[in-house]
């Protein structure tokens, strides 16, 4: 469906829904319900921080119903269900955001954000309220607050020694998988890569033979899916660091008391913030235990992957949708 379609549908859904929730709380004698669906599961840090923060501190009003592996609503509806009134809060990705809203791409591009504390001074900071108001106006969501997902690292079968990657020329002729997206072969290509496409599921095999020479992923993942047993280095080149909005019905928002609505801010702020210092600290592990598989983990030279990425986007179809200094600002939030 064709985005401009599927827009003025949520927003049809949205004042549709608006009404009905509108109607069915006011006569509602018992507590909210706040049914919150993603597609993560009940371990991911973020669900973990929503259960063990967001939920009891709204308790006194709101009842937290989580459901988690995309069990009520399917992965990239979240918004839409909102929208139309069957789904009270979710989890959603910039890269969501951006089906609706073009502009919202610019927090998908590498090297935009630089660490966790810069993406919050960026969500709070006044250049983020022309997005957020467009999202509530247009399709009935409210942005809560900001998720730390991780950074993105280039883990190559090299040795340091061989391949010591230190800015974007030192991975020239260097074949990084990169999910198949014209977005993120894009990325690949400004990083100084040579991306190639390939399923998750075939990368260990095809660092093992040698058919690509790296893989770009959270430490995470360059863990839980063995991959250190098949390469050789991490470099931490950062190219992305991701994100996840707290999203939230704003006509349940608007039905709540301005202390009710205090106080959900906070257990979102609260939340995110929790979450992000576990992931934080959970990167930081995953570091020294790559180390002692005996990969070489290192910092390049961030500075000059950040100038040569931005300029890359920036002369590139991609930055057409971004508002006019809206790029500049951002990077002003992190000196």
């Amino acid at each position: 469906m064709p985005i401009t379609r599927r827009l003025l549908l949520a927003c049809g859904f949205a004042f549709a829904g608006a009404t009905a929730l509108g109607s069915s709380l006011a006569f509602a004698q018992d507590k909210v319900t706040i049914r919150m669906s993603t597609p993560a599961s009940e371990t991911d840090q973020r669900t973990i921080a929503l259960a063990e923060v967001f939920g009891p501190a709204v308790e006194g009003f709101a009842a937290y119903e989580p459901h988690y592996n995309a069990s009520l609503v399917a992965q990239g509806s979240e918004l839409e269900a909102i929208a139309s009134g069957d789904l009270e809060m979710s989890i959603a990705s910039a890269q969501e955001l951006a089906t609706f809203f073009p502009e919202f791409s610019i927090f998908t591009a590498g090297y935009v954000h630089q660490s966790a504390e810069h993406q919050v001074a960026v969500f709070n900071d006044p250049l983020m309220d022309p997005f957020k108001q467009k999202v509530e106006d247009e399709l009935g969501v409210k942005l809560l607050s900001v998720m730390y997902l991780g950074k993105r690292h280039v883990n190559l079968r090299f040795p340091k020694s061989e391949r010591n990657v230190q800015t974007p020329d030192d991975l020239s002729g260097v074949n990084l998988r990169m999910p198949g997206s014209d977005a993120w072969q894009f990325l690949g290509r400004a990083l100084g890569a040579n991306p190639t496409p390939m399923a998750f599921t075939e990368i260990y095999t095809a660092l093992q033979t040698g058919s690509v020479d790296g893989q770009d992923n959270p430490l995470p993942t360059v863990v839980d899916a063995k991959f250190y047993e098949v390469t050789k280095q991490v470099a931490l080149t950062q190219h992305l660091v991701d994100l996840n909005y707290i999203a939230f019905s704003k006509a349940v928002w608007d039905e709540l008391t301005p202390e009710q609505q205090e106080t959900v801010q906070k257990a979102a702020d609260d939340a995110a913030a929790s979450a992000r210092e576990a992931q934080i600290a959970k990167e930081e592990e995953l570091v020294g235990f790559l180390r002692e598989q005996g990969l070489d983990v290192y910092e390049p030279d961030l500075a000059a992957f950040r100038e040569h990425v931005q300029a890359a986007y920036q002369g590139s179809e991609f930055a057409q949708s971004w508002p006019e200094g809206v790029l500049e600002k951002i990077n002003a939030l992190a000196k």
